[in-house]
């Protein structure tokens, strides 16, 4: 609670103040001046007490307590008069300094009994745990001698996600059988998986080894056995949550990336029977157990909206002995990470310890703009300069790429924008070649 005086009160003593100085000069004024010093204290005080016996609006908030990160959400007030006087006052909910907001503060006033609804936008920039402590609420005295600050409503704690519509929008075209339409290659033919699913009749196009001769003769007509891809697999993400993840492209972070993809794959690999789990590391430690259903998805979420980057240097043997402890039966790990040229014999030695039970897949994320550099053209000796620095630093990180794929692994070299489909579009081939 803070009291301030208002425009009127700070007007008339500044108009006191100057008809003091004016009775030094006259002394006619001089008994003028101080029936106005009485006046105006009579008044400032009586104004007070009346704004003392004010009740402050009731304020109800309505939001959504899972928010998307970097997207605007509507929040509604019901700001509601229960007092038995008109209050005039300016409303501003305490929502958290680092989110962009629109449409704060707002004033308004309310007769007794009445009620308003008031909306304002909030963006989020990033994701994470954040607590708003109450609405602040300006009253004004009914003179408009002074203000007073009082708190109101209630604190709300808000999380704040990844934008799940960029995900949905996945699992929508994903649902529908339309992957394609993002760049996910299916190019399996219905029928040709790897665990029996059902007899069907022979259609046309089908390969001779699909037919089973001992149903075909019982029957006295072609029948053919169809497959599905294997069911009931483990799925275990490896998010790497060190330095090298906090880069952005495009005010986009690898690491907020790296998740969307984790998630839209992680919704692909349910649909398909198979179990999810995650393991972060990297100056943090979370482990989600590799399970199957429906909330598989809502749990990733719950488990990773607050994973931030840290400054600490990823640990990939470490990392990979975790795993080896913690994931007995075989599964597909997929890496999500961003290397640099110091890392790379310790990615190559995790590697080699989980190979032995793991099928493995690096997605190592590379930053934009080593493309741009690339792409662009040489017209002086700084362009070639960076040119050559570029092409130098890549080759080197080709031939890390090289040895991972010699160990075993499966290397991803894409940007962040790239990574949703590229990780899809790698679980599917595994799928259909059988390796997991």
């Amino acid at each position: 609670m803070r009291l301030t005086p208002g425009p009127r009160l700070i007007g008339a003593a500044l108009a006191w103040l100057a008809l003091g100085l004016a009775a030094a000069l006259w002394r006619e004024l001089l008994a003028l001046w101080q029936l106005a010093a009485v006046g105006l204290g009579a008044a400032a005080f009586a104004d007070l007490m009346r704004l003392r016996r004010l009740s402050p609006p009731q304020v109800t908030r309505r939001l959504d307590r899972n928010l998307p990160v970097a997207a605007w959400s509507t929040v509604t007030l019901n700001v509601c008069n229960t007092g038995r006087q008109p209050v005039d006052f300016v409303l501003h909910d305490l929502h958290p300094p680092e989110f962009e907001v629109c449409g704060m503060p707002l004033s308004a006033m309310l007769l007794p009994g009445q009620d308003v609804e008031i909306r304002y936008q909030l963006k989020p920039p990033t994701r994470g745990a954040f607590q708003v402590p109450g609405t602040d609420i300006g009253l004004a005295s009914p003179w408009r001698l002074w203000r007073e600050r009082r708190r109101a409503g209630s604190a709300q704690l808000l999380r704040v996600y990844p934008n799940f519509a960029e995900i949905a929008n996945y699992a929508l075209l994903a649902t529908d059988n339309r992957l394609s339409q993002m760049g996910v290659r299916r190019r399996q033919r219905r029928g040709e998986g790897n665990d029996f699913h059902q007899l069907r009749e022979y259609h046309s196009g089908d390969s001779l080894r699909q037919i089973d001769w001992k149903a075909t003769s019982r029957y006295r007509k072609l029948i053919s056995r169809e497959y599905q891809d294997e069911r009931d697999q483990q799925i275990l993400f490896m998010v790497d949550c060190g330095r090298r993840m906090h880069h952005a492209d495009a005010a986009r972070v690898h690491l907020d990336e790296a998740l969307n993809a984790m998630l839209l794959l992680a919704y692909v690999s349910v649909r398909q029977g198979d179990a999810v789990g995650f393991m972060a590391f990297g100056g943090v430690r979370r482990w989600f157990a590799p399970r199957k259903g429906a909330q598989v998805v809502t749990g990733l979420l719950n488990a990773t909206y607050d994973l931030q980057s840290t400054t600490a240097v990823a640990d990939y043997r470490s990392a990979a002995g975790e795993v080896m402890a913690l994931q007995r039966r075989r599964a597909l790990i997929v890496v999500l990470t961003n290397t640099r040229d110091e890392d790379h014999s310790d990615l190559e030695a995790a590697v080699r310890v989980m190979r032995g039970r793991h099928l493995v897949v690096v997605a190592d994320l590379r930053e934009t703009l080593l493309d741009e550099l690339v792409a662009h053209p040489v017209h002086s000796l700084d362009d070639a300069l960076r040119f050559h620095a570029t092409e130098e630093y890549l080759t080197r990180r080709h031939e890390s790429h090289e040895r991972l794929s010699h160990h075993g692994a499966r290397v991803l070299d894409i940007t962040p924008r790239q990574l949703p489909v590229a990780l899809v579009n790698q679980y599917f081939s595994i799928k259909r070649s059988g390796t997991l």
